[in-house]
């Protein structure tokens, strides 16, 4: 019934298997991806017939984590998976950006990839398993793919390489890198690094993209095997190059004059009025069909503006806003500009512009984190918001889309290894990066702002951090990497390249490239390059702050650590959180408990954390005969008064210890609720304690100690 073909090989230590013909037969391309026992169910479809009236590439990339395949059943009301996870968005675009510039140029066919994982076997990450299944299904899907692409992680431990590290070990490693490309070039990198160097990142690199070629190689055996007959792509349609060179006659002059403005908003004005004006005359010429206008026209607007643009640089050295290659924009920094916050800082850059707040928190607000290998708590939380405004558009305002999750975790990564540790620092941070005004990489300012915010807050960060985004433009004339691109370089360019880190090393590093003759030696004087933007725009940001604040801010709260006997958590917590809730409530200071018996007290006012505490101990102190206490009457009996003077602990004060004279009855010197100081006078066999009031000096607590006789 099935007509199976399958693939197998050693990589990393494990087994890979590539499986097709058995499962989702109907798609244009399916494969079962194994690798140690993780196994992930890829499938392509591409349609038929263009989709008519778009001038793009509809490309979309879906992976998505079953929970079955971890042996368990997701949590909530409807116990189904919902809405994508941070893990599953950012793996989406880890497959898309690899494989979406290797696409036949002119395809315009919707193509749906969707990525499943079906079993999870809690040692190797199902993204890399992915990246390899989809490339294996779009070879043999008959799509236009100009692959295949391979795909692996690169851990370092002990000062080497290793190759898909799995998941037990990765913590040791002081570098994940994802590394993804062809048979003869890197197309993308991801990754976050402990303060690396430029010659350790590069030879990561190097040696993922040597590490995964065998992957390459059973690809290509794979779809010789059972790759379905190629699709045919339409040629140029009639009258396209006779519409290129119109467009270009009509719009080179006017484009030379737009990028020769360096002001961003009255250049795309500038750009804008061109296009119109070409647009309006094509139009009203009649020599071209309205379907081909529809359909080329921008593509041909927009080979002009790269041609002019690229070449100029290349010719000149000069750039669109009339820098050279190298130099990074001008930088202005603030801290403090929101009082009221816990830390605050303003990045600008150019016309690029991040606002970074920085909020702690106490144990109660880190965030918990449901994944296929279990659930976990971080400390750590970096957001990124793009809103229209930043860009002068009124675009459409809502849910965080993806591009908001992938920047906010490069930057994320960036900031975390510079990071205390929580026995040194004991808050959950937060921080927001609003993304003001954009021109450039919001991204890597998000990176500044953050580092800044982070030290205004008082934050001991290692190191601060900063960000750079880096370009490339390749022509046979020549090479151009450019320092702090504007936006418009980056969609004319042939490489985006971020690279965030302290003084002494690199912490992220994210590389997209658009074209796949990107040499080693190009890459290297990249990363050279970089560090020295890097290292001006620390030194700009070290004129504002330069190391985090000795004490946080007055309106952050103070926490203070203490262990208790872990025998005592019971009391401390009561029956259904009894006390642990009446202490929270009556002193308005927050209490996390650790099952180790660590005590972590929060509260913004000293006097209220210091009764929390005083509560929290006088609950897990043990009572000492001798000792005098401040007690509360909690119940009168004929024979005496029980006080309570110890957290939960009870003691009896007899009526013949109330007072240095006969007492009647107890309620002629007591009464309950009355608040007195005890003398602890003794236990007996039965734990029950003795107390005394009358040795006791009840205004000053001082212990009244009887005048010796005369002889």
């Amino acid at each position: 019934m099935f007509k199976e073909f399958r693939k197998e090989l050693e990589w990393g230590g494990r087994t890979l298997v590539l499986e097709t013909g058995k499962i989702a037969r109907q798609a244009s391309g399916a494969v079962m991806v194994t690798y140690g026992e993780t196994k992930v169910l890829c499938t392509v479809v591409a349609e038929k017939t263009e989709r008519p009236g778009i001038d793009f590439f509809p490309l979309s990339v879906h992976y998505q984590e079953k929970t079955y395949a971890a042996g368990r059943i997701p949590g909530g009301f409807f116990k189904r998976e919902g809405r994508p996870s941070e893990k599953e968005t950012l793996t989406s675009r880890l497959i898309d950006r690899p494989i979406r510039p290797l696409f036949a140029k002119g395809f315009k066919n919707e193509v749906q990839v969707i990525c499943t994982v079906m079993q999870h076997d809690m040692e190797n990450d199902p993204d890399i398993v992915a990246m390899v299944g989809t490339s294996a299904a779009l070879c043999i899907s008959g799509a236009p793919f100009m692959g295949p692409i391979g795909g692996a992680r690169v851990g370092r431990i002990n000062g080497e390489y290793v190759l898909n590290p799995m998941l037990d070990v990765l913590p040791e490693s002081d570098l994940d890198l994802v590394v993804a490309g062809t048979k003869d070039g890197v197309l993308m990198v991801e990754s976050e690094a402990s303060e690396l160097s430029e010659e350790v990142m590069l030879g990561a690199v190097a040696f993922g993209h040597t590490g995964f070629q065998p992957v390459i190689e059973a690809i290509i055996e794979l779809a010789e095997h059972c790759a379905k007959e190629p699709m045919e792509i339409p040629g140029a349609p009639e009258g396209v190059d006779g519409l290129k060179a119109k467009v270009k006659e009509l719009a080179e002059a006017g484009l030379r004059s737009a990028y020769t403005i360096s002001d961003k908003l009255e250049r795309q004005g500038a750009v804008a009025a061109v296009k119109d004006t070409v647009t309006q005359t094509v139009s009203e010429s009649g020599d071209f069909a309205k379907e081909l206008l529809e359909t080329t026209l921008g593509d041909a607007f927009k080979s002009v503006e790269k041609s002019i643009v690229r070449l100029s640089i290349l010719e000149t050295g000069v750039r669109i806003d009339g820098r050279d290659t190298k130099t990074v924009r001008p930088i202005v920094t603030e801290v403090g500009v929101l009082p009221r916050s816990h830390g605050s800082a303003l990045f600008t850059r150019g016309e690029t512009q991040s606002i970074g707040v920085a909020t702690l928190g106490t144990g109660s607000d880190e965030q918990i984190i449901d994944s296929l290998e279990g659930s976990y708590r971080t400390n750590f939380m970096l957001h990124y918001n793009f809103p229209p405004y930043s860009v002068g558009e009124a675009g459409r305002f809502g849910a965080t889309g993806r591009r908001e999750v992938g920047h906010g975790k490069l930057a994320w990564r960036a900031i975390h290894p510079v990071l205390p540790s929580k026995e040194d620092f004991p808050y959950t941070i937060r921080v927001v990066s609003e993304i003001t005004e954009s021109n450039g990489s919001s991204s890597m300012a998000s990176v500044c702002s953050a580092s800044l915010a982070l030290m205004d807050a008082g934050v001991p960060l290692l190191r601060p951090v900063a960000g750079i985004a880096m370009g490339l433009i390749k022509e046979e004339t020549g090479v151009a990497i450019l320092s702090d691109i504007l936006g418009d370089e980056d969609h004319l360019g042939d490489m985006d390249f971020k690279v965030a880190g302290t003084e002494k090393g690199i912490t992220s590093l994210q590389m997209d490239i658009k074209i796949t003759s990107i040499t080693p030696k190009i890459m290297e004087d990249a990363l050279d390059q970089a560090k020295a933007g890097r290292m001006h725009i620390l030194g700009e940001m070290g004129h504002t702050i330069d190391h985090g604040r000795d004490s946080v801010a007055a309106t952050a709260p103070r926490i203070e650590t203490f262990k208790i006997n872990k025998d005592k958590i019971r009391d401390v917590i009561g029956a259904g959180g009894k006390v642990i809730r009446e202490i929270c409530e009556t002193t308005g200071a927050k209490i996390d408990l650790d099952d180790d018996g660590t005590v972590k007290v929060a509260a913004v006012d000293a006097t209220a954390m210091q009764a929390a505490i005083d509560w929290v101990k006088g609950i897990v102190a043990e009572p000492e005969v001798g000792a005098i206490y401040n007690g509360k009457v909690v119940k009168i009996m004929d024979f005496g008064a029980f006080v309570n003077f110890m957290g939960p602990r009870d003691g009896l004060v007899h009526i013949s210890e109330l007072a240095n004279r006969r007492v009647e009855k107890v309620t002629d010197v007591l009464s309950e609720g009355q608040q007195i100081k005890v003398k602890l006078i003794g236990i007996d066999d039965r734990g029950k304690v003795k107390l005394s009031m009358k040795v006791v000096d009840q205004e000053t607590g001082l212990e009244i100690v009887p005048e010796q006789k005369a002889d």
